[in-house]
Order: C-alpha cells, then structure tokens, then sequence
C-alpha cells in the first residue's frame, strides 16, 4: 500500500468534521493531513498557502470547492501531487450569472444579521440522496458553517466567483486519478462528473449511489473504500 501522506482539501463553509469518517479510517495507517480553505479570496492564494506547509510529495484530494483549490494547487505543483482525488466538484469556471447570483448573499453576510439566512441558502437539503437522514446532515453542515463563521463564507465565496477554468489541468494529469461524486448530486450532477473524469487520462469514475453533494458523509464507508482503492493504485509514467 502507498504510504504518501494524504491532503485533505474541503468544500465551502466545512471543517476538518467533513472528512471525519476518512480521517479516523484512513489515519490508522497514512499520514491524513487537512488543509482548509479560509485564508484567501483567491484559489492561487489558497493553493499557495497550503504548498507552504504540505510535504514535500503528497496525495491529494479535494471535494466541493477544496477540489477547485486542489486542481490549483496541481497546476502550480505537479510534481509534488503524487495521485488526485476529485470529489463532488466541478473543474469549470464560475459563470457570470452564478457569480452575480453570489453577491446578495455576500452582502448578507458582510451585514451579519441575515448569516442564518445566507446559511440556509447555501445548504441545500434537496442535493442529498433520497436515503441521507437530511435533517441530521443539515444539522451538522450548519454547525460547521456557524463555527467558521461569515467572514470565511465571503472569502471562500470570492474565490468561488473569481475560480479559472481547470479543465486544460485535468487534461494534462499524469498521476492516478479518482473522481467521485454521489449519484444524486443536486449540486454537480453526475454528467458533470462523467465530462471531468473523460477529461483526465486513465482517470477512475467512482459513482456512489447512496450519496448526494456530501458523499464524504452521505456515504462514508463507501467514500472511504473509493479512497483506499485510490491510495493503492500503482504510480507509473502515463505518456
């Protein structure tokens, strides 16, 4: 099995708890490292920040917007990423439309009385699978995003509407790669994800099919297992 250590990138508005099943699991034998994603209003600064302190060679896995980050972070330093993850995310630009759709809820959350709003929105209980306990996981999501608070949501949100498009990166990806999404993904749906993975050389489409937007919590085991079959994937020279 690879013994690279593993960096944790999350989706907005989440903690280190997003990934809490694959941590515990996963950490019995990798070094599991999380890498968030609140300092910066860019993704090449939040990329940057993270190559500060991230070993020297490392596996690499993003979901949600940390999969935004971790494209950046593979197009600045690609022989320091020795395998990818992609999970429930998307390697395309924000549109013009979504980017302006942004800025109600930013000033919402500048303002800080309407925060419990601006959370609600960006929570979405109809991207869950059918099977996800929706009040549970909304629960939780909430927590997390309370405890990072609303300057972090702006920031992150800025870096949202100012992304590049990844997708020449994913094309020229070189590394084992694993995209896994959630079947029924109200966020980035499953032809998104099918569109990323034919985009990458050699890479692996993992479809969970009780999971959602969230499958790092939808669908724990079966994230984690998806994970493990990544980290035991053969590192080799793809031409």
């Amino acid at each position: 099995m690879s013994q690279e250590p593993i960096v944790l990138v999350p989706p907005m508005l989440c903690d280190v708890g997003v990934f809490g099943p694959q941590i515990l699991d996963l950490g019995n034998d990798h070094a599991v490292m999380f890498a968030p994603t609140t300092q910066g209003e860019r993704m090449e600064e939040i990329a940057s920040q993270i190559l500060t302190w991230a070993p020297a060679k490392f596996a690499l896995a993003g979901m949600g917007m940390g999969g935004m980050v971790a494209a950046e972070i593979l197009r600045r330093a690609p022989d320091r990423v020795t395998r990818i993850a992609l999970i429930a995310t998307s390697a395309q630009a924000e549109t013009p439309e979504a980017a302006a759709a942004r800025e109600p809820h930013i000033i919402a959350a500048k303002g800080g009385g309407r925060w419990h709003e601006v959370l609600q929105h960006e929570i979405n209980s109809t991207w869950m699978a059918p099977s996800t306990d929706r009040v549970a996981l909304v629960r939780h999501l909430r927590q997390m995003g309370e405890a990072l608070g609303p300057a972090a949501y702006v920031s992150q949100s800025r870096a949202m509407q100012r992304r590049k498009d990844q997708q020449s990166t994913l094309s020229q990806i070189k590394q084992p790669a694993y995209v896994i999404c959630g079947q029924h993904d109200g966020q980035y749906p499953l032809r998104r994800q099918e569109f990323m993975a034919e985009l990458i050389p050699y890479a692996t489409l993992e479809v969970i099919a009780e999971a959602g937007y969230m499958p790092t919590l939808e669908a724990p085991e079966q994230v984690t297992a998806a994970l493990r079959r990544w980290m035991k994937a053969p590192l080799m020279l793809r031409m």
